[in-house]
């Protein structure tokens, strides 16, 4: 793939709302490492070649990280303070990890009343983890691994019910984070930005819980695809988003490289010292070649920059 200085310049396609984004707000992030990666981009490799994704991003040029969750338990098999260990090995540090606020049903759902044999039989899952079910353990496992940030990666809003249960578990779980000395927030996707009996679920929660127990992880593509001006949002809720993630949109709403969408990062990043943003992960749901996917939206974030 080739790479050029002006992404304005790539494709016609590009020109209605290319990867614009300002150099000296850009270059402010890079020089305090603000280059990070949210781990779930690469979750179809990460559980097989953990070192190995680790020193490919390292190789890239990324410095910082947020994980998810795994399939092997902890954090990709690893104990909390194992994984921060070995991710400094690669020259990265471990900022924030996902959790899950509650489920939006019950893992794995209702077993069949004659479930069909396998044969080899399935290996066994860890069970299951939420915030509302495992709320202290996963504070705990993020100050033993020196996080500055755990974050609730979803949980459901769709029925008034379930904003309240919401609302129950986002409150409990910043009271236990100041506690322990460490920052919590909330990733969006689009649910949060859509009416519920006349409210906007991502209101409440900025309204109902102070702004030292909940800050705000925007994802800039979800955000932008809900119809959310977000500059707009910064100003109204200045300082509340310390977390970014960085990610695109084609033209079909499916997650592509940093630059190959069409999102106008522009306005966003001219609004970064509003937000009060101190990291941002580039992330790229179901990036069908992680490490290749994540090169590319680095060079293409660094060639803006250069």
């Amino acid at each position: 793939m080739v790479y050029r200085r002006n992404f304005i310049k790539t494709s016609a396609a590009l020109a209605a709302g290319s990867m614009l984004i300002p150099s000296n707000e850009l270059l402010s992030l890079k020089k305090k490492r603000k280059f990070g990666v949210q781990l779930y981009t690469a979750n179809s490799v990460i559980n097989d070649d953990l070192k190995g994704v680790l020193k490919g991003l390292a190789d890239i040029g990324y410095k910082d990280l947020e994980s998810a969750g795994s399939p092997k338990g902890g954090y990709y098999g690893l104990p909390a303070a194992e994984f921060s260990k070995l991710a400094k090995e690669y020259g990265l540090q471990w900022v924030a990890h996902h959790a899950t606020g509650f489920p939006f049903r019950m893992p794995g759902g209702a077993p069949p009343s004659n479930p069909a044999p396998t044969n080899p039989p399935p290996a066994p899952r860890p069970p299951s983890r939420s915030l509302k079910t495992h709320m202290q353990e996963f504070v705990n496992e993020a100050v033993q691994g020196g996080l500055k940030y755990l974050v609730c990666s979803s949980s459901p809003v769709k029925t008034m019910e379930e904003i309240n249960m919401t609302l129950e578990v986002l409150q409990k779980t910043g009271e236990a984070c100041k506690k322990a000395g460490i920052h919590f927030a909330f990733h969006n996707h689009t649910a949060e930005f859509e009416m519920v009996e006349g409210k906007r679920p991502f209101d409440m929660m900025a309204s109902q819980i102070s702004a030292d127990l909940l800050k705000f992880e925007l994802d800039i593509a979800w955000a932008t695809k809900a119809g959310v001006n977000i500059p707009e949002l910064f100003k109204t809720h200045p300082g509340r988003f310390p977390l970014w993630h960085v990610k695109d949109l084609n033209s079909e709403q499916k997650p592509v490289e940093v630059g190959q969408g069409y999102i106008n990062f522009e306005p966003i990043f001219k609004s970064a010292k509003l937000a009060g943003v101190e990291y941002f992960f580039v992330e790229q749901d179901g990036a069908p070649k992680p490490i290749e996917n994540l090169s590319n939206s680095f060079k293409n974030l660094v060639k803006v920059a250069s």
